[in-house]
């Protein structure tokens, strides 16, 4: 029996009695919430399609653990983030005949019946921008599917809803995976990119769908109304109701001498993600436990 189920006006699915019992052992679906399955007229709660409510008293082989993210805001596809903050690893649920745009590389797992096909995206922008020229779509044919997301770096992940209406711009290398409907394109950062050290391509990120996005450590999400100082090495993402300004935390000696380089003056309202770590900070810090070869 295939069931489908509806959250927020959208439809989900469709899914199978096992799928949506593991579903609610995991908290990714409610008894409360609208379903409909193959024959029905009407939409009722899950709670009465048969077979389904077995789940409360089905064992749960895999309980999730304290560091995994489920949402409960608005979002398109079902999905997971786990072993928050150091390690993430993301599993999305998707829908029969839907396909997810996912980085290059980042593919841990996968249904049998996920089916991937490589595209071009963004040509040498996206190359200039530290990111791969080539992003992997992911299909679920012949019904639903999951795939398993493991990004590069050692660190967290977060997820955006995109309405439609707003931008988000991530450094380069944070693009995770995104819903078909977002678009995910490079955008010239002119000089504040080349003396900012961080690139010169910021990825702008528009449409409708969900975003999920990485970072090396953990990653922390900042409300500004105003103005907000942020190091360029731990910028990842910022809305596009925020202007910003790169520049010195001091003169020329500070620049050169103080270690702390360049900053992003953000200015406006808005949102910013930074991360707790920057990967030449740590490679600063191991460089005197190389090994060293003896003449």
């Amino acid at each position: 029996m295939q069931i489908t189920i509806n959250r927020d006006g959208q439809n989900y699915g469709p899914y199978t009695v096992e799928q949506l019992q593991q579903m609610l052992q995991a908290g990714r679906a409610q008894l409360t919430d609208l379903a409909n399955y193959e024959g029905a007229v009407e939409w009722v709660p899950l709670s009465q399609i048969p077979g389904v409510t077995q789940a409360q008293s089905t064992p749960v082989t895999a309980p999730i653990d304290a560091d995994t993210y489920v949402p409960t805001g608005q979002h398109e596809h079902e999905f997971r983030i786990e072993c928050k903050p150091d390690f993430s690893f993301l599993t999305v649920q998707v829908p029969a005949s839907q396909t997810l745009k996912v980085e290059a590389s980042a593919m841990a797992t996968m249904s049998s019946n996920m089916v991937m096909k490589t595209k071009m995206k963004g040509g040498l922008s996206r190359f200039l921008g530290g990111e791969n020229i080539f992003i992997n779509e992911f299909t679920a044919q012949a019904g639903p599917a999951e795939i398993g997301i493991a990004p590069g770096s050692p660190g967290d992940m977060d997820h955006v809803f995109m309405d439609g209406s707003s931008e988000i711009f991530l450094q380069s290398s944070a693009y995770v995976a995104s819903s078909m409907n977002v678009d995910v394109d490079s955008k010239w950062q002119g000089f504040k990119g080349f003396f900012s050290g961080e690139g010169l391509f910021l990825l702008r990120c528009t449409g409708q769908g969900d975003l999920w996005f990485n970072t090396y450590g953990a990653m922390i999400e900042v409300p500004v109304d105003g103005n907000y100082v942020v190091d360029t090495s731990h910028v990842v993402a910022f809305t596009s109701g925020l202007e910003y300004n790169v520049e010195s935390v001091g003169g020329l000696k500070s620049l050169f001498l103080s270690g702390e380089g360049l900053v992003c003056r953000f200015h406006g309202q808005g949102k910013v993600w930074i991360q707790t770590r920057h990967p030449m900070a740590f490679a600063n810090w191991a460089y005197p436990f190389r090994p060293q070869q003896n003449n």
